[in-house]
C-alpha cells in the first residue's frame, strides 16, 4: 500500500491519509461569509479523497482583510462555517480553518482603516505607512485570534491552522524587513517570535482537545534583510517547546516582496496586469512588477532540502509542500519523515488526484505551474485554466 494513503494522527484527530488541500486562497467568500460556490469548490476535494481541506484565509478580525470580500471571523459567520465542516465530514474529510490577520498588508479599501504592523513601515500594497503596534494593539490582536479560534471549534473545524508565514501581521513581527522594534516584541528572534508564541498559546487554550492546532511557519524570507533559515529553526524549537502545536506547515516566501519565491515557475504579472481595472495599480505593476515578481524556476519540492533541517531540529510533526505534483516525490517525503504532504495547485489542476493515486489512474497532477489560478485572485473564483477552459 502506497505510504501516502495511511491514516495519521495530527494531534487529538486521525486523519484517513496523508494528503492535505493546502490553503489556496478561493474568490468564493461574498459578503465576507462561506458561500455555495466556496462550499462545493471544497467538496470536489473531499470528495476526491483529500484527509483535509483547508478553508483559506479567515481574517480574524476585519481590519486583517486583504480583499473586501474575505471571510472574518463573527458570529454572522458561523452558519455558513457549519455548514461547510458538515459537508466536508460527509465526504469523509476533515476540516482545517487558516487564521490570520494580515497587519502591514492589509488594504484599506476592504478594510477602511489604515494597517498596522510591528513597525511604521510603508506597505506597497496598501499604498499608505503603517501604524505601528503599541501594547493594546498587539493584546486586542492575541484576544482576536483567541476569539477566532473559539468561533471555528464551535463551527465543527477539526483543525486551525494559524498564519506565521507569507509576510502576514505573525510573519511580519518575525521578520526583521518588517519589525524594527527596539521592545521586548522586536531585537532578537526570541523577541520577534514573542507575539506568533503568545497567539499559539491563546488558540491553543481556545482549541483545548476539540480541534488540532498548527502553524504555517515560513523557513524564510527569500530576501535579503528578511526571516532566514536559522531563525526559522529557533521558531520551531521555541513553539516545540512551548507545546502549542501539534504540527508545522513549513513554507516561504513574502507576499510583499517575493510572492514568486513562495509559487515558482511562470510569473502570473502579465494576468494580473490584464485583470486590474486600477490604472494606478496597473501603473505600478508596471513599474515595479517585475522586482517582486522575479523568474524562479520551477522545480519539483522545491522547499524539501530547507524542510530536511527541520525533520533534524525538532520531533514536531512536519507537513511539506512546494511543487509536490507526482507521486513518488510525495511517497518519498514521507518516507523521509514528513507526516503529510500539503498541495495546492496540484490538486487545483486535479481535484480528484489522490482517489486517482488509489486507484492507479494516475501518477502526476498535469499542473504546469502557469500560475494562472495565482493572477485571478482577488478578481475571480480560482480555478485552473487548463481543466475548466471551454472545450
Amino acid at each position: 500500500m502506497l505510504r501516502l494513503l495511511t491514516p495519521a494522527r495530527l494531534g487529538p484527530i486521525t486523519l484517513r491519509n496523508r494528503v492535505v488541500k493546502a490553503a489556496t486562497y478561493e474568490t468564493r467568500a461574498a459578503g465576507g461569509l462561506v458561500t455555495e460556490p466556496l462550499l462545493a469548490w471544497h467538496r470536489t476535494f473531499a470528495a476526491g479523497g483529500v484527509a483535509m481541506t483547508t478553508l483559506a484565509y479567515c481574517a480574524v478580525a476585519p481590519e486583517g482583510r486583504t480583499f473586501r470580500d474575505q471571510i472574518w471571523m463573527r458570529e454572522a459567520a458561523l452558519p455558513g462555517l457549519r455548514a461547510f465542516t458538515a459537508a466536508m465530514h460527509d465526504e469523509g474529510a476533515r476540516a482545517a480553518i487558516q487564521l490570520a490577520h494580515a497587519g502591514w498588508f492589509a488594504d484599506p479599501r476592504a478594510t477602511g482603516t489604515r494597517p498596522l504592523g510591528p513597525s511604521a513601515t510603508f506597505s506597497p500594497h496598501a499604498r499608505t505607512w503603517a501604524r505601528a503596534m503599541d501594547e493594546d494593539d498587539i493584546a486586542r490582536v492575541v484576544a482576536q485570534f483567541a476569539r477566532a479560534a473559539a468561533l471555528a471549534v464551535e463551527a465543527g473545524f477539526d483543525a486551525l491552522e494559524v498564519h506565521l508565514g507569507h509576510g502576514y501581521l505573525l510573519s511580519q513581527f518575525l521578520s526583521p524587513y518588517n519589525n524594527r522594534r527596539r521592545d521586548r516584541w522586536g531585537g532578537s528572534i526570541e523577541n520577534r517570535a514573542r507575539l506568533p508564541r503568545e497567539v499559539l498559546r491563546a488558540v491553543r487554550a481556545a482549541a483545548g482537545d476539540r480541534a488540532a492546532v498548527y502553524a504555517k511557519l515560513n523557513m524564510d524570507d527569500g530576501f535579503p534583510g528578511g526571516l532566514v533559515l536559522a531563525d526559522a529553526l529557533a521558531v520551531a524549537r521555541l513553539l516545540e517547546a512551548d507545546g502549542t502545536v501539534d504540527a508545522l506547515q513549513l513554507t516561504g516566501g513574502h507576499t510583499g516582496k517575493t510572492p514568486m519565491y513562495l509559487l515558482r515557475g511562470e510569473s502570473p504579472l502579465p494576468a494580473l496586469f490584464a485583470r486590474d481595472p486600477s490604472f494606478v495599480r496597473r501603473t505600478a505593476l508596471r513599474v515595479l512588477g517585475r522586482l517582486m515578481f522575479r523568474d524562479w524556476p520551477f522545480e519539483e519540492a522545491f522547499f524539501a532540502p530547507a524542510a530536511r533541517r527541520f525533520l533534524a531540529a525538532v520531533t514536531t510533526p512536519l507537513m511539506l509542500l512546494g511543487g509536490l505534483d507526482r507521486l513518488a516525490s510525495m511517497e518519498a517525503a514521507i518516507a523521509e519523515g514528513f507526516a503529510f504532504v500539503a498541495l495546492g495547485r496540484a490538486l487545483i489542476r486535479r481535484p480528484d488526484l489522490v482517489n486517482a493515486f488509489a486507484a492507479g489512474r494516475a501518477a502526476e497532477s498535469g499542473c504546469t505551474h502557469c500560475n494562472a489560478c495565482v493572477a485571478a485572485m482577488g478578481y475571480e473564483p480560482t480555478t485552473c485554466v487548463l481543466r475548466d477552459a471551454p472545450g
